[in-house]
């Protein structure tokens, strides 16, 4: 079930997602499955503000990223543990004992996986944020992904690498091929999702969430069977709706 919140802009999408965050630090240890990207820069900047201006602690939060890229060194300037560090962590007070984020340079990327899917098995998610790409892909999971998915390699879609260039010097092919990310089935797991979407470009794809068919071809759309999803969206995006 869908708990759909349309807002007027972004900043306004971010303070709704914050809304909902507040709420869930109030728990004893909290644990948050983040993202990267775009969409919840500006929750992670009322994140931080929140600790600057009102001294909230995040010492017992416990994190778990989505994804990573394979083949970027950890402290590349790209890699997600980085973009982390910069947009969150960095401004917060949660040790960096309670930070998971898959490896994309361990040695042995199968087995990284294994040992991520493991952690994840062995904990539970209290709040769990989601992007949508334009395509539908949750996480970096691209049409087609099984519904029955755990932590894996995924070969990351054209379309993907081409949303993600102006990161890398708008150069698709410095854009990784692979990345890791957790599986649909494990962010199903989560008690509680939101899903954070701006702009005209992801109309479609929030369309397909919510109200197309339950395919593989919009991984999104598996989150029409978790009982506890709020879709936070400006009015563009959900002008399909």
């Amino acid at each position: 079930m869908f708990n759909i919140i349309i807002t007027e802009n972004y900043d306004q999408v971010s303070t709704e997602a914050f809304m909902i965050m507040k709420k869930t630090m109030k728990l004893e240890n909290p644990v948050l499955g983040l993202a990267t990207g775009s969409s919840p820069i500006g929750l992670y900047k009322k994140m931080i503000a929140d600790r600057n201006t009102n001294g909230t602690s995040y010492r017992n939060a416990v994190t778990y990223n989505l994804d990573e890229y394979i083949g970027l060194p950890r402290y590349h300037d790209q890699s997600y543990w980085t973009f982390m560090h910069e947009n969150l962590f960095d401004g917060l007070n949660i040790p960096e004992v309670n930070i998971h984020i898959p490896r994309g340079d361990a040695e042995d990327i199968e087995e990284e996986c294994r040992r991520y899917e493991e952690e994840l098995q062995n904990t539970v998610i209290d709040l769990q944020i989601l992007g949508i790409g334009s395509d539908g892909h949750i996480g970096f999971n691209e049409p087609g992904t099984p519904f029955d998915s755990l932590t894996h390699v995924a070969e990351l879609t054209q379309q993907t690498r081409a949303d993600n260039a102006r990161f890398f010097d708008d150069d698709i092919e410095k854009v990784p091929a692979k990345a890791i990310t957790m599986g649909l089935a494990t962010i199903l797991r989560a008690n509680q999702i939101i899903v954070l979407a701006t702009g005209a470009n992801k109309a479609d794809a929030v369309y397909g969430m919510i109200k197309g068919p339950k395919k593989e071809i919009c991984p999104a759309s598996i989150l029409q069977g978790h009982g506890n999803v709020t879709v936070i969206v400006d009015r563009a995006a959900a002008a399909r709706l």
